[in-house]
């Protein structure tokens, strides 16, 4: 289609301006973030935040890598998000293919209870999980904190896997059965592959909400060695002062790694959002 006779209906013109209006709107918050990453915090004191920079530096990441922490902070998101997505999406593949392809008493009691957990406010969680951590000696551990985002994330994914795993022919797991696969070989080799378009658009969700905690980063890890970067960029606001243009350098490195997933798996996610939108 060309562009004269895409322009040719006033509607879709305006159309197309519009949602170009929008998207520069949406990104206006990031560049207004990756300029003040590059000025000096005395700039912003005499300009303000939203005026062109007299002094550029990059100066503000390397402080944000090596005064905030950064290279242990990092490291420790992942050690927190790898574990915890890995188990969520193993745990909440095999509950959505059991609640979908078998029938048995209770299947829907049970799918309602993975759909109610996730209508519930995480933070009237806060107590009963901080007071359960500690008493099953998990407070203050890495491994406490991966399995309660294993636990609270495992309803909606299993919401969605199994909603999707329901559109899956049932005659190619007979002829498996036939065949004479086991269910947890038709699971892996059958299922999984054909739900690979919605286990990868959850992957994509999952990492970047797990990686982007900061509430139950700081109530369930108290030790600052063991925090992730969202909430060991806490540690970069002074008493008195708040330098700014460290604090928001180190949060835009902090979005690379989801950034770099979501550039990996774009077209699996694409897909996964867009499942059904042919039938």
């Amino acid at each position: 289609m060309t562009t004269r006779k895409f322009f040719s209906s006033p509607w879709r013109a305006l159309g197309f301006f519009l949602l170009l209006l929008v998207t520069m709107i949406w990104l206006l918050p990031f560049l207004t973030a990756l300029l003040t990453s590059v000025r000096t915090n005395n700039d912003i004191l005499t300009q303000g935040f939203i005026a062109i920079p007299k002094e550029w530096t990059l100066g503000n990441f390397r402080t944000a890598w090596e005064r905030g922490g950064l290279s242990n902070y990092l490291p420790n998101s992942f050690y927190i998000t790898i574990p915890a997505l890995m188990g969520t999406l193993l745990l909440s593949s095999l509950s959505a293919y059991a609640l979908a392809r078998f029938r048995f008493a209770g299947n829907r009691l049970i799918f309602f209870l993975y759909v109610g957990g996730t209508m519930l406010p995480f933070q009237v969680l806060m107590l009963p999980v901080f007071r359960l951590t500690d008493a099953l000696g998990l407070y203050d551990t890495h491994l406490g904190i991966i399995l309660f985002h294993t636990a609270f994330q495992l309803g909606f994914c299993t919401f969605l896997l199994r909603n999707y795993m329901r559109t899956v022919p049932g005659e190619i797991l007979e002829a498996a059965r036939i065949d004479g696969c086991g269910e947890f070989r038709i699971w892996w080799q059958i299922m999984m592959p054909l739900t690979l378009p919605a286990v990868a658009a959850l992957a994509t969700l999952e990492f970047t909400w797990i990686f982007n905690d900061y509430l139950w980063s700081i109530v369930l890890l108290r030790t600052d060695a063991l925090k992730p970067v969202t909430a060991g960029l806490a540690t970069l606001q002074g008493q008195w002062i708040m330098d700014w243009t460290v604090i928001v350098a180190g949060a835009l490195l902090a979005t690379v790694p989801t950034i770099i997933v979501f550039i990996f798996l774009q077209r699996y996610f694409i897909e996964g959002l867009t499942l059904g939108a042919s039938k």
